[in-house]
């Protein structure tokens, strides 16, 4: 039956005024069964008013300590009024007035009452049962078994009355704590909800981030190593020159990848989270404000930039470009962006096709290579790329997949619905067959 209650169980609020209301209202209950009560004993079983006093004092005692200790508060209540029932006995017999209440008499039923509505309060159902088949066992020895003569039986009222005692503190006890437990939950809800709105928010600077530098970053580096083979004759000094921009470009885009990494990372704070961000994040969800939008128009100025970082580019287009969303058009000219930045990385010299098929449903978009034609510096990736152009692929209710080719190249293939949204009536998205490789 142990159990430490909180010090703002009910009915004790968290305000501090209401606490210091709540105490005074159990003082003047105390100090009421203390004095009214030891009257009543003294006139009505023949106490002397010293024994009668401190008997309610006992009681009185008892409410007071079943603010902080209801269990304690309980066993001396009872012990109290299970003295004093015996002491009236004695004094039953020998009364001349009507029979008197018995062996609970009114001031002491109050008293237990009062401890046993705290104890409900404080406790836990189980305890305040066990306290009320105590209470139950012992007015049942007093009165049924012990007895006495000349009185009015008042254990199965007052057992009664401790019961009605103990299921209204039990009720207010489960209605404190349900609600409790629902400002707990919505506490938890409400952080939960700014927590995901951070880490979208970070997962959307982070893709922004690395669509508006990382893939001119790369074409810079890609240039800077293709420069000195242009030249005829090129000195030491353009060959250090450009090897430093290379090396230069290289740091940043490794930082870069660092610090796109902790943005995702649900976690910034751990080291794994930095140590394992060596591949750049996914494509993002809308462009920075300050820019304008990418979209299917500016593919052409796309393709130009990554011919001139050295790699031989086609595009084919098949059908008539239709209205597309916003968000259809910036994740197209993402997708092909991202596969051309990893044939910049992986496949140096490589030849790329870029196809575009505007189908009635939607969007199909190909971008395949071919082995690359100078060997490839290694360079740990941890798929990030890849994974971001399928997230935003699903959010307009597409596809990406992306596989090696049998004759050493790579394949990227996506459909976007036209919307924006996937369309249940239609299957999967089937779009020209992937093209032959140069």
């Amino acid at each position: 039956m142990g159990e430490t209650p909180s010090p703002q169980s009910p009915p004790f609020s968290k305000y501090r005024w209401l606490r210091l209301l709540t105490y005074l209202l159990i003082s003047w209950l105390a100090l009421g069964i203390a004095l009214a009560g030891a009257e009543e004993l003294s006139n009505s079983y023949g106490f002397t008013y010293a024994v009668a006093f401190l008997s309610t004092f006992l009681q009185a005692g008892a409410v007071v300590l079943a603010v902080r200790r209801p269990v304690p508060a309980w066993a001396l209540s009872l012990a109290a009024a299970t003295a004093t029932a015996l002491l009236a006995r004695q004094n039953l017999a020998s009364l001349v007035l009507p029979s008197p209440n018995w062996p609970w008499p009114a001031p002491i039923l109050l008293a237990h009452m009062a401890v046993f509505l705290l104890l409900a309060l404080r406790v836990r159902p189980r305890s305040t049962l066990a306290a009320f088949a105590v209470t139950a066992l012992t007015t049942y020895v007093v009165e049924g078994g012990i007895g006495a003569q000349k009185y009015s039986a008042t254990g199965p009222v007052a057992l009664a009355l401790f019961a009605v005692a103990a299921v209204i503190g039990a009720t207010l006890r489960s209605r404190s704590e349900a609600r409790t437990e629902l400002v707990q939950q919505t506490t938890i809800t409400a952080e939960e909800r700014a927590r995901r709105t951070l880490l979208e928010e970070r997962s959307r600077i982070a893709r922004e981030l690395h669509d508006v530098v990382a893939h001119h970053m790369s074409v810079i580096s890609i240039q800077a190593q293709v420069a000195p083979h242009l030249v005829e004759n090129p000195s030491e000094e353009l060959k250090e020159n450009l090897a430093g921009i290379r090396n230069n470009a290289l740091e940043a885009l490794t930082e870069l990848r660092r610090v796109l990494g902790v943005l995702r990372s649900e976690s910034p704070d751990e080291p794994e989270a930095v140590e394992d961000s060596t591949r750049l994040p996914a494509p993002g969800t809308g462009p920075a404000p300050d820019a304008p939008q990418p979209n299917l128009a500016r593919l052409d100025a796309l393709l130009e930039n990554t011919r001139a970082a050295g790699l031989d580019v086609v595009k084919a287009e098949e059908g008539d470009a239709r209205g597309y969303s916003p968000g259809v058009e910036l994740s197209a000219y993402r997708i092909v962006q991202e596969a051309l930045s990893n044939v910049l990385r992986h496949a140096p010299g490589a030849k790329v096709r870029v196809d575009i098929a505007h189908l009635p449903n939607g969007i199909y978009l190909s971008v395949s290579n071919s082995r690359p034609s100078r060997p490839v510096p290694p360079f740990r990736g941890s798929g990030h790329g890849l994974l971001g152009m399928r997230e935003r692929a699903a959010m307009l209710g597409g596809q990406v997949e992306a596989k090696p080719t049998r004759h050493g190249g790579f394949l990227v293939t996506a459909f976007l619905p036209r919307g924006g949204a996937p369309e249940p009536a239609e299957p999967g998205p089937t779009g020209p067959a992937p093209p032959a490789l140069p």
